[in-house]
């Protein structure tokens, strides 16, 4: 099976969005940000079906969104997956700058730079709901792991 953890492909949760806000910075429009951001999706490792449950789920996305971490040699690793493209990639961006990383640097990491890169005026109200509740659980679970 393959490993349904994101492996961090940048340093720090801070390098991750320098890199995601020079991405987006690439495309002129907010549809081509989408088209990028539902690429991501697509390249999330694959999720396990049997995580597709209500256990795994995150409360208040409009869509279905299931989440699971796991702790590994000090840092927290996540999984995700939604059944929409656009979330699925939401899920993406955010396990891009929090997977792979201690509890402390999660914890030290504010979800605002969602705000900074434009995405939560550019999504729908519910849509940036949903982010900031995936943003949320990511946090909580880092919390629980920092004790």
């Amino acid at each position: 099976m393959t490993d349904p953890f994101v492996q961090p492909e940048e340093p720090t949760a801070a390098a991750a969005i320098e890199a995601i806000s020079e991405d987006l910075a690439l495309f002129d429009d907010w549809m081509e940000r989408y088209e990028f951001i539902i690429g991501m999706g697509r390249k999330l490792p694959p999720f396990p079906e049997t995580w597709a449950n209500d256990a795994h789920r995150v409360p208040g996305c409009q869509s279905r969104v299931w989440m699971e971490a796991i702790p590994r040699d000090g840092k927290l690793y996540f999984a995700g997956l939604s059944d929409a493209a656009i979330v699925s990639g939401l899920v993406a961006l955010l396990m891009r700058v929090y997977s792979g990383r201690s509890p402390a640097e999660i914890l030290a990491t504010d979800p605002v730079f969602l705000k900074d890169l434009g995405l939560l005026e550019a999504l729908s109200t519910n849509r940036g709901n949903g982010i900031a509740a995936m943003a949320r659980k990511v946090r909580e679970v880092a919390a629980m792991q920092a004790g």
